[in-house]
């Protein structure tokens, strides 16, 4: 993707012809001191005009699409068709033992848009990610259900079970109103604090999922047996005919609309195995604002822990 240069001209009206101005008395220009003057260092053209690139850790072959230089994995399996996967690694090609490098190649430049469009996606998801890393320590904040929750250390808390959650009722508006209370001592090391914080939202994801699943089995007409918690870094969650479901425990950081739309979606494929338009009506009878849901899903940010 090329970066262009523009230069703009605030202020003049180059369609006026100037008018001469007024003698005004001009003092003498007085130099600023070279300390008051910030050195600002240059940065190379080559940089400024080098098209993007994106890498990934284990790329196997490289393409340019659209301009832009991308360095995949490339994989060979048992399937029927060539398949493009793109994840916070970058993007990954799989395709069947018998085809081409060239049917690769041209099926690569026919999806160019939408790979470069969603590399991109990816990348700006994880920036914000990471400008959203939890720093582990008495005081860190992260989210829960949508809403904030503010980390507190405390070694008194075991004898109220080790984690806490405490909720303010005249929290003042746009401050946080849940606090977890940790027991830790206050010089406890980041690692025990995020072991600990990462402990408690996965039992509550639990708790969560498996009300949210029983609401929406009946609603639906299916039977689920088996919930697992999975930390996928590109899956929300999966379904098995046999009623085994498995959850990002990571779906708790979400509102609960959000995770609603999630659960929903595992559910209905205990009717519908695939993604054609029956599987999406049969998720628009319990979720019919799941279009919008999605889109959250897919553009909000999870901080990384």
């Amino acid at each position: 993707m090329q970066r262009f240069i523009q230069l703009v001209l605030d202020g003049f009206d180059l369609r006026a012809e100037p008018k001469p101005p007024a003698a005004v008395a001009v003092p003498p220009a007085v130099p600023l001191p070279e300390a008051a003057v910030p050195a600002v260092p240059a940065q190379p053209l080559a940089d400024v005009l080098a098209p993007a690139r994106f890498t990934h850790p284990r790329a196997t072959r490289r393409t340019v699409l659209q301009g832009t230089h991308v360095e995949y994995e490339f994989r060979r399996g048992r399937r029927r068709t060539i398949g493009f996967a793109i994840g916070v690694e970058g993007l990954v090609v799989s395709a069947p033992r018998w085809v081409a490098l060239g049917d690769v190649e041209a099926a690569l430049q026919e999806k160019a848009g939408w790979i470069v469009r969603k590399l991109g996606e990816q990348r700006e998801r994880h920036q914000r990610a990471e400008a959203g890393r939890i720093d582990w320590r008495d005081g860190a904040t992260l989210p829960f259900m949508g809403e904030t929750v503010v980390l507190a250390l405390d070694s008194r808390q075991a004898a109220r079970g080790g984690a806490v959650l405490d909720t303010a009722a005249d929290a003042p508006p746009g401050a946080p109103r849940l606090t977890l209370r940790l027991s830790l001592p206050q010089q406890a090391e980041p690692a025990q604090i995020r072991d600990a914080a990462q402990a408690w939202l996965m039992r509550q994801a639990r708790r969560v999922f498996i009300e949210r699943l029983d609401h929406f089995a009946p609603l639906l007409g299916v039977k689920w047996h088996k919930l697992a918690l999975s930390s996928a870094s590109t899956r929300w969650g999966s379904a098995s005919a046999d009623g085994s479901i498995r959850l990002n425990w990571r779906l708790i950081h979400f509102r609960l609309p959000v995770i609603d739309y999630v659960v929903a979606h595992e559910l209905s494929h205990l009717r519908v195995m695939d993604h054609s338009p029956r599987f999406w009506d049969t998720v628009r009878t319990v979720v019919p604002d799941y279009e919008v849901l999605r889109g959250q899903l897919r553009d909000e940010a999870v901080p990384l822990l």
